[in-house]
């Protein structure tokens, strides 16, 4: 590690930190219906497609009415993008002459973009057409990105409201969230990625001829405004199979520097939303500070462990850090800073890099996506995944001092911390539960590029990934067969809607309650003691429920790669 890698970790985070508050201002004025600066523009249109849609704005649901909104546009996503896997061998915009999508793929794919896991068993340039591209991946990278936007926003006024039945409506939410933040911060990014050299085309793909006078075919299209949503959304799901390792997605310094920005500038500005919703802003610097605490921490280990290098390679006098599939363009630090970034934003952006990672450079982003990936997290998701643990760290505050405990002035009661523990034990069903079948399956441990210790954890990590809605993968995985594409399909859905309907319960149950006025007992929840009490909740959490699954993954590999013993790919 260097003091410039330390300079580089510190501007990042600085700059996020400052992007916080005017974009929670601005957000927080969209979705309690004040004017904004685009209003003037914006206005006539969203009225026109609540029109077109037959929906009323000022009709609010009621929580289950809000999640079977929700639900019908997951199942509509779907049958839209499946069918145009399948068709697009038959539709316009297909310069390459791609046809259907395999029927297997086509369900992993289908449910990976409208869950916003993006998770990629396919390469995108050698097996979509343009339109199959724009119309079906980057489009459902913008509804499922609104749609974790507005499930936050409607949990946030779970806490915000009092005696009501009603949470707002799906339909009003979903809009703003596309209309008023996500195209207009797209238009603009994405001029910037056109810019920074990203193509952005619908002409054929380009044939060059080498030095040595081969022919090559160099893919293009639509690229720049799909990589703009993909990474704002935290989407993942790149035009090409390397994602942002392509240097098509990703060509210089500082295109690399703003995706990372971009990432997390959403996620981070929702923390300030809660805070202005419930009328005190600390309650979003505190959650934020908890996230914070937890990223740098997972950013030390990773850069220490790949700056730090192979040491069968140092025993064989090749010093230096672990550049094995890293950009050299942007070096270990930003290579590690990506990784970690990506797997705690519910972002899928790099991909095959994290197989060739250190064992421990490895496993912290998987255990970020283990914890529900709450270190700013998915749009929206990573919000509401952390006040999952705030509830139960709550609860556990409430029965050391033997009284009810409360959070915001709302009572946390029997009901909430089992609808908690529910969102937070459903990802180890799957992840773990989904990596002991798998590994009983001859066929889907012979998809394993490795042997041994990091075989297990590419599968472990893949199960991992769908269930917490990454979409990134250990590449030495060959996930694309019927028994992978049908499994992780289903793990994806169950990662998305059994953490959404419980929380969703969670909202409705606060909105309908009084709001208490603090009192002498009231748990504080803005310091430090705060802070502390809900990372060791989610670190004991985490420790019990993952613990058996790393200790037989990275960490047994680290201890053989120290001890001398190679593992392909480590």
């Amino acid at each position: 590690m260097t003091a410039n890698g330390w300079i580089q970790i510190i501007l990042y985070c600085a700059v996020v930190l400052a992007l916080v508050k005017p974009l929670g201002a601005y957000m927080t004025a969209v979705f309690t219906g004040e004017r904004t600066f685009l209003t003037p523009v914006l206005r006539p249109v969203e009225r026109v497609f609540y029109k077109v849609a037959g929906v009323d704005e000022k009709q609010e649901q009621h929580w289950l009415g809000y999640t079977f909104a929700m639900l019908l546009f997951h199942i509509g996503g779907f049958v839209i993008l499946y069918a145009l896997l399948r068709l697009q061998g038959l539709l316009p915009f297909n310069p390459a002459g791609q046809g259907a999508v395999e029927e297997g793929l086509s369900f992993n794919t289908a449910t990976s973009f409208i869950t916003n896991t993006n998770w990629q068993a396919y390469g995108g340039e050698s097996t979509l057409s343009y339109l199959t591209q724009m119309l079906g991946l980057t489009h459902q990278n913008f509804l499922s990105a609104a749609t974790g936007i507005a499930m936050a926003i409607a949990v946030i006024r779970g806490f915000s409201r009092a005696s009501v039945l009603t949470l707002g409506s799906f339909w009003v939410d979903v809009t703003r969230a596309t209309l008023y933040i996500l195209l207009p911060l797209c238009i603009v990014f994405t001029l910037f990625l056109v810019w920074q050299g990203i193509p952005q085309t619908l002409g054929a793909y380009v044939e060059a001829t080498t030095l040595e006078g081969a022919k090559q075919t160099i893919a293009v299209g639509p690229v720049a405004s799909q990589i703009a949503i993909k990474m704002l959304g935290t989407n993942g799901g790149g035009f090409f199979n390397a994602n942002a390792a392509h240097p098509f997605e990703n060509p210089t310094a500082l295109s690399n520097f703003v995706q990372m920005i971009s990432i997390f500038a959403i996620g981070a500005a929702l923390t300030n939303v809660f805070g202005r919703m419930v009328k005190d802003e600390r309650q979003g610097w505190a959650i934020l500070s908890i996230m914070g605490v937890l990223f740098v921490a997972g950013v030390a280990v990773t850069y220490a462990a790949e700056a730090a290098g192979n040491p069968i390679l140092h025993g064989l006098g090749i010093v230096g850090g672990n550049m094995e599939g890293k950009e050299v363009r942007f070096g270990v630090l930003a290579s590690s800073l990506f990784a970690v970034i990506t797997t705690a934003a519910s972002c899928g952006a790099v991909n095959a890099m994290h197989d060739s990672f250190t064992a421990l450079g490895g496993m912290i982003p998987l255990i970020n996506m283990q914890l529900g990936e709450i270190i700013i997290g998915g749009v929206g998701s990573g919000l509401y995944g952390m006040i999952v643990f705030v509830i139960v760290a709550i609860f556990v505050a409430g029965l050391m001092v033997g009284r009810t405990p409360e959070y915001l002035g709302k009572k946390i009661e029997a009901k909430e911390v089992k609808m908690a523990m529910l969102a937070i034990l459903c990802l180890p069903v799957v992840m773990l539960g989904g990596t002991a079948v798998a590994l009983g399956v001859s066929s889907a441990v012979s998809a394993t590029g490795n042997p041994g210790p990091h075989g297990f954890s590419e599968i472990l990590y893949a199960f991992t990934s769908v269930a917490a809605n990454n979409g990134s993968a250990f590449g030495g995985l060959s996930a694309n067969t019927m028994f992978y594409n049908v499994v992780l399909g289903i793990g994806m859905l169950v990662g998305r809607m059994f953490v959404i309907v419980p929380v969703m319960a969670i909202a409705g149950g606060l909105a309908a309650k009084k709001t208490l006025a603090p009192s002498a007992g009231t748990f504080p929840t803005t310091g430090p003691l705060f802070v502390g009490l809900v990372m060791g909740v989610i670190l004991i959490v985490g420790g019990l429920t993952f613990f058996p699954a790393l200790a037989l993954g990275p960490i047994v590999e680290h201890l053989a790669t120290a001890a001398g013993q190679t593992f392909a790919g480590s």
